[in-house]
């Protein structure tokens, strides 16, 4: 899912109409998130402008707080007051970064933030944070969805996502995947989201959309197989899709039913179908890839939804930041 996220600099600061990328890349954007506040004495004014365009335009949508470092609950509370009409419509955001922030390296900040935004709405904002700082929001892994940024290089608009995130150099710990990834701001800023609209609408809290579980759901073990050639595994609170084709000894392909769309975003709780090997259904063959230049660890494994780690141990690779075009790596 493309996506941008937007604030009051997107547009001419004496007319109010949209800059020349704002134009350029709004219309093939699949998604929009507006900077709504900031502090507890700013409101973008075209927020609302922007907000409403992007329902208009069918987009999935998200409002963001960018934080001042002041008491983390009054942010909230502000936050939270000026954005009522768009709670349970689009998925809130606390954007946390060094600019501006008298409480940047502050490690529960955020944490504060967020459990009094949730106290207010019942929603778990989304948490953005630049890669190299990931841990002084640590703490908010359990409930919130990350949104992280890290640039490859600087190329113009959507280019960037093809040299994949860096998780050797940026690990995400203690998250298990990456939400959104914003991977540029040539000219405006760009992002990759790893969901589709019915998960977006999961973490938003939308009416009638299954919320994810703020906690771990109670987890059951594996059921029998079936005569089918296939049996179920229930989603336990840190799982990947490929630890447990793993576990399982299948692979990744052979796992079905996860509910976002997207093997990245699995969730504790949720039942998935394991098409079996040996006799009663055939066994996959087993996929390599051909590495080529410009490729990276992360962003093949990305590709094939496992990790890096995975396929540096299944390779033997001791640096996954040392591959060469020409070699061929075992994927299952």
């Amino acid at each position: 899912m493309k996506i941008l996220d937007v604030a009051s600099h997107q547009h001419d600061a004496n007319t109010g109409a949209w800059t020349a990328p704002m134009r350029e890349f709004w219309p093939q954007a699949e998604a929009v998130i507006v900077k709504a506040t900031e502090g507890t004495g700013y409101v973008n004014p075209f927020c609302d402008t922007d907000y409403q365009q992007a329902k208009k335009d069918g987009k999935a949508r998200g409002f963001y707080h960018y934080a001042k470092g002041g008491d983390p609950r009054a942010e909230a509370e502000y936050f939270y007051n000026h954005t009522k009409g768009y709670t349970r419509d689009g998925i809130p955001a606390l954007d946390w970064e060094s600019g501006g922030n008298a409480a940047w390296g502050d490690s529960g900040w955020c944490r504060r933030f967020v459990d009094r935004y949730h106290e207010l709405s019942g929603i778990w904002p989304m948490i953005y944070v630049q890669a190299s700082a990931i841990a002084q929001a640590a703490n908010c892994a359990s409930d919130c969805a990350l949104w992280v940024a890290y640039y490859p290089t600087n190329d113009y608009g959507w280019t960037n996502e093809r040299y994949g995130y860096d998780a050797a150099r940026y690990p995400i710990g203690p998250w298990k995947n990456i939400t959104i990834w914003q991977y540029g701001s040539n000219p405006i800023d760009c992002n990759v989201g790893y969901l589709d609209k019915a998960a977006w609408a999961r973490i938003a809290g939308a009416t009638g959309a299954a919320a994810q579980p703020s906690k771990p759901a109670p987890s059951a073990p594996a059921k029998p197989a079936t005569p089918s050639g296939t049996t179920t595994y229930t989603v336990r609170s840190g799982d990947t899709l490929s630890g447990i084709a793993a576990k399982l000894g299948v692979s990744t392909s052979a796992i079905s039913g996860y509910r976002s769309g997207n093997p990245n975003l699995i969730y504790p709780g949720e039942v998935l179908t394991v098409k079996k090997s040996g006799s009663a259904a055939s066994k996959p063959a087993a996929r390599t890839y051909t590495v080529r230049s410009g490729d990276n660890l992360s962003s093949i494994a990305a590709r094939y939804s496992t990790t890096y780690q995975a396929l540096a141990a299944k390779n033997g690779i001791t640096n996954p930041n040392l591959i060469y075009p020409g070699q061929v790596l075992k994927i299952d």
